[in-house]
């Protein structure tokens, strides 16, 4: 049979099972040996349906064995498959569905009353319990075929399809293993939601093939993710920023968690003080990665045992990841900043139901800014359409972030450019405050001088109790932005 991530995963999960591993506690164990007849079972009623290979399959689900055996069931039919965020409104539904050419809806009862009502009626709507008795079936899959679909997060506009083949799957997924060594021995605290790239790529499909157990938590909630860390042998757990900063308050003094590896970080900038308290409070290194939806998941991470702090860490094997000048497009020297570029089998085959292409010549334009120092590790030093311009010279909103952040009252932050008459546009703050913390405007602005130059002082430092961030927490700039528009 032709290379796929479907093949890769029946033949893994089979291997697993012989070893007697436990895949999943959800909450009741889930042995691979079951998880893989559930699989099997859902890719023949998949079939049963009616599914062709490359048809588009939406899913929505709580986070279950269930949801997971079905959607690697209707991956094993040959379909392309997509978790659509909970609790979506029909319309929205509806609306993603015809964007990207889809006629088939998996619904578990918890969502049924959701998906009903005239704004669905092009769709096959069935429910997620009917897909657990089929007879086994695996479609001939190969490598360039379509596998999964996500959605990008809007934030600047209507949302897109990304469209992601095997062979990305299985590039994504053999870099990030090869790179943090993960195995049977491993288990995981799955906490990220199944709608974002790294719910699925990374806290589903590696763990699955090393053979690890996954502890799956419907929703992230910092007090009961410390009860897992403390008594459930979790070795690593994947997160963003948002997510430990919230459980920092909540650690005894001095704790420790037996089995704990690492921690892995991603999906939004760390400033090196936040990282140095994560390290510090909990006694693991924190790894942090990058990577986008339109090259599957992560390209590049700090490898266990040599993290190093301030960057984004290493390129993964079977990815390329360069840095070009944005305005010339060539390449740019070792120690020069650049925009970061990424080509290989793990780029997406596409956007669906967008004109706009951002893969050029075979390489992927991020839009991010970056720094590769002498060993390889990544620093990225802004973005390109977050650049504030002020009188003509351009202001990365990182720089002003990372020196507001190691503020002694400042818990989080964030800059964003705000219109002004005379300059064209000025760096703006929103901080967070620790507790028991005032905000000295001018007292922050000296700190910030003290450092920086005269331009990047804040024109306006607005304290907020929390940050805006969307669905996968990430700060919401565009929603901080708004608060600056006089109505």
């Amino acid at each position: 049979m032709p290379d796929s991530l479907s093949a890769r995963l029946r033949a893994a999960i089979a291997h697993h099972a012989e070893a007697g591993r436990t895949a999943l506690a959800a909450p009741d164990p889930i042995t691979y040996a079951d998880l893989g007849a559930r699989i099997d079972a859902a890719a023949g009623a998949v079939r049963d349906w009616g599914v062709e290979k490359g048809d588009r399959v939406g899913l929505i689900a709580p986070k279950s064995a269930a949801a997971i055996a079905t959607y690697f069931g209707a991956l094993q039919a040959g379909a392309c498959v997509c978790f659509f965020e909970p609790g979506l409104a029909p319309e929205v539904v509806a609306e993603q569905a015809a964007l990207v050419g889809m006629r088939h809806l998996i619904v578990a009862e918890a969502y049924a009353a959701q998906v009903t009502g005239r704004a669905l009626a092009g769709l096959d709507v069935r429910a997620l319990d009917g897909f657990s008795s089929g007879t086994a079936f695996a479609a001939e899959i190969g490598p360039r075929d379509e596998a999964m679909l996500l959605f990008t997060s809007g934030s600047t506009g209507r949302p897109k399809g990304v469209l992601l083949r095997h062979e990305g799957l299985i590039c994504n997924a053999t870099g990030v293993l090869r790179h943090t060594g993960t195995g049977p021995e491993d288990r995981l605290l799955h906490v990220m939601p199944l709608h974002h790239t790294n719910g699925v790529n990374n806290q589903l499909i590696v763990p699955l093939l090393a053979g690890a157990e996954i502890v799956l938590m419907e929703r992230f909630q910092a007090e009961a993710a410390l009860d897992h860390l403390r008594t459930g042998g979790i070795t690593y757990m994947t997160g963003v920023p948002t997510i430990y900063a919230r459980m920092l308050p909540l650690l005894r003094q001095g704790e420790r968690f037996p089995g704990l590896r690492f921690l892995r970080c991603g999906s939004a900038p760390i400033t090196p003080t936040l990282h140095h308290q994560i390290e510090n409070t909990f006694g693991v290194p924190l790894l942090v990665s990058y990577g986008l939806s339109e090259a599957t998941c992560t390209s590049t991470m700090n490898p266990p045992g040599r993290r190093r702090i301030g960057t984004i860490g290493t390129v993964l094997e079977g990815q390329n990841v360069g840095l070009f000048d944005p305005v010339t497009g060539r390449p740019v020297e070792t120690g020069r900043e650049g925009e970061i570029r990424i080509s290989g089998p793990a780029l997406m085959a596409g956007y669906l139901g967008s004109t706009d292409q951002p893969i050029v010549d075979g390489w992927l334009r991020t839009g991010d800014l970056g720094r590769f120092d002498s060993d390889g590790f990544l620093s990225i030093t802004g973005r390109i359409k977050d650049v504030i311009i002020r009188g003509g010279e351009n202001i990365s909103p990182a720089l002003i972030e990372r020196q507001l952040a190691a503020h002694p009252a400042i818990r989080d932050c964030c800059v964003v450019g705000a219109p002004d008459a005379d300059l064209g546009e000025v760096p703006v703050a929103f901080v967070v405050l620790r507790e028991g913390q005032g905000l000295d405007e001018p007292g922050l602005k000296d700190f910030v001088r003290g450092s920086l130059a005269r331009i990047y002082v804040p024109a306006q430092i607005h304290k907020l109790d929390v940050l805006p961030v969307n669905g996968v927490g990430k700060t919401d700039r565009k929603a901080l932005r708004s608060l600056l528009v006089v109505p």
